[in-house]
């Protein structure tokens, strides 16, 4: 394979016709990798540029990306996650949503920093791309077989248990808007429906193997980086406290004290923890369930911190020999968020969402809808095909997750739709969801971080607390005289200082958690140790500004209005809760917007960039010329 032009990178992207089973091979320009560098930003400017406006999701003209970034092998710690990009099914605007495990390597190793896919086959296919070597399969053995019967097959039939393997189960199938796309077995890219419009295309997976190599610009410097990551972890400021959380049980080890302090949901954002047990708020923690179950580390390629764990369930209703450690959002969603608290119910359902290829949070979110519905008297014994979804019922959200996975029932299959779609097609239930855009809510309460608010209404992938703003992390530790004081110009600045780090993690291929499992400031020092490019003070926050814009250029390009960017009234206070960790809390969500959109030079009727903000970025030529002429 020859040598590429650019340090980090491979240098070269592919677009695939399925209909047509041709493909292109193309050379990345210098500006384009220096400007969007990876990950959702290189994919939304590859979009912009070659997937028409107004494109259907589901149309053969959509695209969908699967892209690299220049962390992935070259060396960086916490280096190892990859983007999927589309349209979503959802909104019918932008969706990205990225992924740990060692994919993100396999498709550098492959020969490319990032496949793109356009076309429809006309009979179920999947990728194979061999050291640079593009083939087409016949997938039509392997549509209706689970994530870990395809990932089995797949292996056998190419003789490589080491292959990396991108791939829909039944949800992407049959096109759910909750539908993943899975990697690594447990691994999910699984916000907005990007497995859907895999499945709308009969494309059942990307597979990739390769030996290229990337040459890495200033090799020492990586490593001294990752010395600073080592200290950091053993002897920095959180490594006994934060650190050692993650490490030991994961993004789990937040249950309890999330749902105590109301950072997760109860009974679907409207409860209180008092309502719950004390062993129901203990027995779903990572520390909990990490006694009982855990039987050995799971760690992402190039990880220092090793989040991740396998679990082994012996006995009890579920068990299960094999399964991935839930992550704290999916067992709120099939905890606390229905009223409930017990461990086996949430690792089958988290177990279930991965077989099948279902995003958990969206799966609980909306089974949640469901149960809210069912215990107002809004859906009858029958409806629900005799599951008894009253509050609590452990058996049933059992049940209700099988159905919904399955397509095994009538209530099952419209729910695979989404909360929000479900509602619609029932015609009631409206003000029981807790959606953002279309998106069912993770579990991080705004009430508790008031700047969460803005970032799941007018991120341009709304519902998603791995976004940049005022998130968790940075909002919800301020005395409530600041962070409720929701006109602040300094909140605006804060906001627009976590879109900054958040798209700069995000396209390095940086985990989120690197914002406690390295010092501040490193991944824009790994990005110019790897590529040599210049991220250094003000070219990072530009770099950071412009992946953000170039994503919200692609929704404006479709249409999109202010209006457009809803949030549940329920999870911003409106109306107010009166008891609990929230009471008396309402967040002027618009406020806050406003303000962001202002400290972006936006304008915040229309959220269009000015021309001189577009023109401060740079490389946004394209952008500026469709909004405001050549």
């Amino acid at each position: 394979m020859e040598k590429s032009n650019f340090y980090g990178y491979i240098g070269k992207y592919v677009i695939i016709d399925l209909a047509a089973r041709q493909y292109d091979i193309r050379q990345f320009e210098e500006d384009v990798l220096k400007n969007f560098v990876g990950g959702p930003s290189l994919g939304a400017k590859i979009l912009y540029d070659e997937m028409p406006a107004h494109t259907p999701w589901d149309a053969p003209g959509s695209m969908i990306g699967f892209i690299s970034a220049p962390s992935n092998g070259t060396g960086p710690l916490m280096g190892g996650r990859y983007t999927v990009v589309s349209k979503s099914p959802v909104t019918n605007m932008w969706n990205d949503s990225n992924s740990g495990g060692s994919f993100g390597l396999a498709v550098r190793r492959s020969g490319f920093d990032a496949v793109f896919v356009k076309g429809v086959s006309k009979t179920p296919v999947y990728i194979f791309i061999d050291d640079g070597k593009i083939n087409f399969r016949d997938a039509s053995y392997l549509w209706g077989k689970t994530t870990e019967e395809t990932e089995r097959a797949i292996k056998d039939e190419l003789k490589d248990d080491k292959v990396g393997i991108a791939l829909i189960g039944p949800a992407g199938e049959r096109k759910s808007k909750m539908a993943a796309v899975m990697n690594d077995s447990h691994r999910a890219a699984g916000r907005g429906g990007s497995g859907a419009v895999m499945g709308s295309k009969n494309l059942k997976a990307l597979v990739c193997r390769g030996s290229a190599k990337i040459e890495v610009k200033n090799k020492d410097e990586v490593i001294a980086l990752n010395k600073e990551i080592a200290d950091w972890e053993k002897n920095g400021p959180i490594a006994d406290s934060i650190v050692k959380l993650f490490s030991n049980h994961g993004t789990g080890g937040l249950y309890a004290g999330s749902v105590l302090s109301g950072d997760a949901s109860v009974k679907n954002w409207a409860g209180t923890p008092a309502e719950l047990t004390e062993a129901e708020i203990e027995a779903p923690s990572a520390q909990e369930m990490d006694k009982r179950y855990k039987k050995k580390r799971y760690i992402c390629n190039t990880c220092s911190l090793g989040c991740g764990a396998i679990y082994e369930i012996k006995d009890g209703k579920f068990p299960l020999s094999e399964t991935g450690r839930p992550e704290y959002e999916t067992a709120v969603m099939f905890g606390a968020g229905m009223g409930a608290g017990d461990p086996e119910v949430v690792n089958w359902c988290n177990h279930l969402c991965n077989e099948y290829g279902f995003d958990t949070i969206s799966t609980g979110g909306t089974v949640t809808w469901a149960m809210e519905c069912y215990s107002n008297g809004l859906f009858s014994l029958e409806e629900t095909g005799g599951i008894d979804l009253k509050w609590g019922n452990t058996d049933a959200i059992a049940k209700m997750t099988e159905a919904v996975c399955k397509g095994s029932t009538e209530m099952g299959k419209v729910l695979a739709l989404g909360s929000r779609a479900a509602a619609e097609h029932y015609k009631r239930g409206f003000e029981y969801l807790t959606d953002a855009g279309g998106i069912e809510a993770p579990q991080h309460d705004p009430r508790r971080a008031p700047g969460l608010a803005r970032t799941y209404q007018y991120d341009p992938t709304p519902g998603r607390h791995t976004k940049g703003g005022q998130g968790f992390t940075v909002n919800a530790g301020l005395p409530p005289e600041v962070k409720y004081n929701f006109g602040d110009p300094e909140a605006a600045q804060r906001d627009i200082a976590g879109v900054v780090e958040a798209e700069i993690t995000n396209m390095g291929g940086f985990c989120l958690l690197s914002d406690v499992g390295m010092p501040p400031g490193l991944k824009t020092k790994f990005l110019t140790a790897v590529t040599g490019f210049d991220y250094d003070g003000e070219k990072g926050k530009k770099l950071g500004l412009r992946s953000f814009t170039m994503r919200h250029a692609f929704n404006l390009r479709e249409g999109m209005k202010r209006e457009d960017n809803t949030i549940a009234g329920r999870i911003i206070g409106k109306p107010a809760m009166k008891a609990g960790p929230h009471e008396g809390i309402s967040i002027d969500n618009e406020t806050l917007a406003d303000n962001f959109f202002k400290a972006m030079d936006w304008d915040p009727k229309t959220m269009t960039p000015s021309k001189s903000a577009l023109e401060g970025l740079g490389g946004m030529e394209k952008v500026t010329a469709d909004i405001y002429g050549a």
